[in-house]
């Protein structure tokens, strides 16, 4: 397995494809809020673009139960005593009817606060087999835990992967990244040329804290890239709630909502629409916007054998 020890320069490359509004891998990050009960018909509303969800849980949304969004299942952490196995729960969905094709494995599993799940490498190789590999049989694919976006949860999933001797299977690989347009850039292209050959999907990702219209900035460069990079298979922006709920660590100008429940800016390009206004004006967006972009690592990352 390789293991990355340095990631090399990452050029943007314009390339002559248009960005459209509407894009098959935009997927819904489902965060409970107080708002939830008046907001769920915005996710699968006729014109929305989104086609899949997550929730962090096993089990679908009840708000979303009779949604025509794929439902992706995840193990977030490792179950408390006495909780219904996850290999269970997902089973028994599939055997009621519910065409469940993809599932999640670890929500940060490298990290202990911020959302983290806080298990180690070798628990997880465990529970991964128990829970997890078992889905195989059902012609579930099976999505690596998603760690964050630093050397520390790269070296994590080396561990994990260590532990799992051969044994687990990975059909696509989830990104968390938090930071930056040069910054996700580097990352994913980082990941690609590290784990060849697997589909990666980016299952949470934003510009934290920045002005709204470094953010709007960084939304249409983010996903352009997203979109024509034709190894990211999904994708699902962090901002699935009002601005006056937001998320202490990313702040509102990513959210998706209004305070009174009506789409942002973000929201609205996001869903596949319009927005009120022009996103902010900058070469870097401009260039996405009419070429889209290609991510290649032009100098390769330095590379190791374990």
């Amino acid at each position: 397995m390789l293991h990355i020890k340095y990631i090399g320069l990452l050029l943007l490359i314009p390339c002559a494809v248009s960005q459209d509004l509407s894009s098959s891998k935009r997927g819904l990050i489902y965060i409970y809020t107080s708002d939830n009960s008046d907001d769920d018909h915005i996710w699968d509303a006729a014109s929305s673009d989104l086609t899949w969800y997550y929730n962090y849980s096993p089990y679908r949304t009840d708000g979303l139960d009779h949604s025509t969004l794929d439902f992706v299942p995840m193990l977030w952490g490792e179950p408390n005593t006495g909780d219904q196995s996850f290999y269970d729960a997902v089973e028994s969905q599939i055997n009621s009817g519910m065409d469940i094709t993809h599932v999640l494995g670890f929500n940060e599993p490298d990290g202990c606060e911020g959302g983290g799940s806080c298990v180690d490498a070798k628990t997880a190789a465990r529970l991964w087999l128990d829970e997890i590999e078992p889905l195989k049989k059902h012609g579930v694919k099976l999505g690596a835990p998603a760690v964050r976006g630093f050397s520390e949860g790269v070296e994590w999933f080396n561990d994990f992967l260590s532990h799992c001797d051969g044994r687990c299977t990975i059909d696509f690989l989830p990104l968390h990244f938090y930071g930056d347009f040069p910054g996700l850039a580097g990352y994913v292209g980082g990941m690609s040329a590290a784990y060849e050959g697997i589909p990666m999907w980016v299952t949470e990702f934003a510009h934290p804290d920045t002005s709204l219209e470094e953010t709007h900035a960084f939304y249409n460069q983010s996903s352009a890239f997203l979109d024509e990079t034709s190894y990211i298979k999904r994708y699902s922006w962090f901002g699935s709630f009002r601005s006056d709920v937001a998320n202490d660590y990313v702040g509102p100008n990513v959210a998706m909502l209004e305070p009174d429940g009506e789409l942002t800016d973000i929201g609205a390009w996001y869903l596949g629409h319009p927005a009120e206004w022009e996103p902010p004006k900058s070469e870097a967006a401009s260039l996405s916007r009419l070429f889209g972009w290609t991510a290649v690592v032009a100098t390769a990352a330095f590379l190791t054998l374990p």
